[in-house]
């Protein structure tokens, strides 16, 4: 496929905006058409899943609960993360590209009677693919250097070249910085056919070529996607420095604990089998508080800014799938690696296509 081409989005999260943004810089018309009200933050669950997600860029630490293709590509993702950022802060006129990636590494902690769990996982972590760097063990002041608020006596790991994107400022400058794409918003799509986009009441639009990334609106038959629900706590905690992502550790739980800009930092892990939208539960508020607060003691009196929940779309396999035809290119199936495999994805979907 070869010249300027009219292109239509079903679908406005990582992968719709992100699609939007390269394709309208290269020259294409594109329309883009999302359920949401508008392309701003919002922490209600009903948006994209991408701004619930922490933005963990992690693909040496997912093989813990991935396989070596997911780690593949998000090696390749973080290089591309990298490139975005700078295009943006290019266009933003502020030019600064930390507002929008950050690259300084994470940690992974396990405080001493779990060693034997963290053993297990960085077992898993010993099969990563050519090109990636093996965690490497931290001495207690080597963990001191790197991040000083850290409970002293933790077991750690550096994991070198791990990144992260900032959502809430990473979704809306992809929709901010590409002027020229037609965003249709409060408009859902029912269903989706090559070069054909059909919206709820039975209107239709056709184009010359149709990306289909609407996550769990595109449920169908063919394409069995389920919900996973996830939850997630925003604290305010001035005062307490932290400059890298941190996974704690144990049997039970895999908690990340994330440094966000205005001395905001979240933290999650629940993965829960459900298609419930409902407030974060007191279970999962509880016990993520406090395996936060097991690691970063000063974290006693941050400030509960808000919770959310959201619900990650998953096939059957837990795996990523982009098919191709003409006319039409479907990708979904993320589950927990939107963030971490959103570009990547693109960039194999926009080849098969022969699109720049």
């Amino acid at each position: 496929m070869s010249g300027a081409q009219r292109i239509g989005i079903a679908g406005a999260g990582v992968l719709g905006r992100l699609l939007a943004w390269q394709l309208s810089h290269a020259g294409h018309a594109v329309e883009v058409f999302d359920p949401a009200p508008g392309p701003d933050p919002r922490s209600d669950g009903l948006g994209p899943a991408g701004f619930t997600a922490a933005g963990m860029l992690s693909p040496l630490a997912e093989l813990d609960a991935a396989g070596p293709e997911v780690a593949t590509l998000g090696l390749r993702a973080v290089t591309l993360w990298a490139e975005v950022a700078q295009r943006l802060a290019a266009l933003d006129g502020q030019g600064d590209a930390a507002r929008y990636f950050r690259q300084h590494g994470s940690l992974l902690l396990a405080h001493g009677p779990d060693l034997g769990a963290a053993q297990r996982v960085l077992s898993r972590l010993a099969t990563a693919p050519p090109g990636m760097v093996a965690p490497k063990r931290l001495t207690r002041p080597a963990l001191a250097g790197l991040e000083p608020t850290l409970l002293p006596g933790l077991h750690a790991w550096f994991l070198d070249g791990e990144a992260q994107v900032m959502p809430q400022a990473v979704l809306p400058a992809l929709c901010a910085l590409a002027p020229q794409v037609q965003w249709h918003w409060g408009r859902t799509v029912t269903q989706t056919a090559p070069g054909q986009i059909t919206l709820e009441g039975g209107t239709s639009a056709c184009f010359d070529l149709v990306f289909d990334v609407r996550g769990l609106g595109g449920r169908s038959v063919e394409q069995p996607l389920r919900g996973v629900r996830g939850e997630v706590i925003w604290l305010h905690a001035p005062g307490v420095p932290l400059t890298r992502p941190l996974r704690l550790l144990h049997a039970r739980h895999r908690v990340y604990i994330v440094p966000r800009p205005d001395d905001r930092i979240v933290i999650g892990a629940s993965e829960i089998e459900s298609e419930d939208r409902s407030p974060v539960s007191l279970r999962s508020a509880v016990e993520l508080m406090a395996a936060a607060h097991s690691v970063l003691p000063a974290l006693a009196e941050a400030r509960i800014h808000h919770m959310e929940t959201n619900l990650r779309p998953a096939l059957p396999d837990n795996a990523p799938k982009l098919t191709v035809e003409p006319g039409r290119v479907s990708i979904n199936g993320l589950f927990r690696h939107g963030w971490l495999l959103a570009p990547a994805l693109v960039e194999q979907a926009l080849q098969q296509v022969a699109l720049p």
